[in-house]
């Protein structure tokens, strides 16, 4: 089988995987799954095994793979490193960043990562972690902007809940972050980064419980097609 072809079915679980397509905790069954998808078990084991290592999916001797669960303290956790990941990030970035980077990043922000009108929970989201990446990208430290690209997959759910309540908030800081980067002030970008990115215990551990709600009743495709509330 060529690589690419490993590489889709690889792409197409993890959507599934990060998505709750497949239900937090549920045993993956190998043999259903691959006849969903139309491909034999030895890729899609090594699909599944990328996912593991991925912390995405997990693997228990004897028993098989499962869907990660989806857990407060570990969600909080992941926000608490996105935090530390970015705040670093956007200091870097205002050290690093050429002129050029940062008005082109600035224009490109303007014209298509702050208005989010009538956009579905799924474009709004992609765009806000467009934002960040982005962000992580001028520091020139491509481990950095892998580190970022990895917390966003096993966040994303979350993220999707988040921003189906309210975007104006969100619009708002970032604004103050670009507006910090293009000042090339440091203290000043890291303070309006934490400020957006920070969370307590309980308003995880509400999100996660919404969370957990939706994809029991509504699913995974509601959420992602509903348009966040301009409030």
């Amino acid at each position: 089988m060529s690589e690419g072809r490993v590489e889709d079915i690889y792409a197409r679980v993890k959507a599934q995987v990060v998505g709750f397509g497949i239900r937090p905790g549920e045993r993956i069954n190998e043999v259903v799954l691959a006849r969903d998808l139309g491909v034999s078990r030895t890729p899609l084991r090594e699909a599944l095994n990328r996912l593991v290592a991925e912390r995405l999916v997990e693997v228990r001797p004897g028993t098989g793979f499962f869907c990660r669960t989806l857990e407060p303290q570990a969600v909080f956790d992941l926000y608490e490193l996105r935090r530390i990941i970015e705040v670093s990030a956007v200091m870097l970035a205002c050290q690093r960043a050429s002129d050029e980077a940062l008005a082109a990043f600035a224009e490109d922000t303007i014209a298509h990562g702050l208005d989010v009108t009538g956009l579905s929970v799924a474009e709004a989201t992609a765009r806000d972690e467009a934002f960040h990446v982005g962000i992580a990208e001028m520091t020139g430290n491509t481990e950095l902007a892998a580190e970022l690209r990895a917390i966003n997959d096993r966040i994303r759910f979350i993220r999707w809940v988040n921003m189906a309540a309210r975007v104006a908030a969100s619009k708002d800081q970032h604004r103050a972050i670009l507006q910090a980067l293009l000042d090339r002030d440091e203290d000043g970008a890291g303070d309006a980064m934490a400020d957006h990115i920070s969370r307590r215990k309980d308003q995880v551990s509400e999100a996660v419980k919404e969370g957990i709600s939706t994809i029991y009743i509504g699913g995974p495709d509601e959420l992602m097609a509903r348009v966040p509330d301009e409030v």
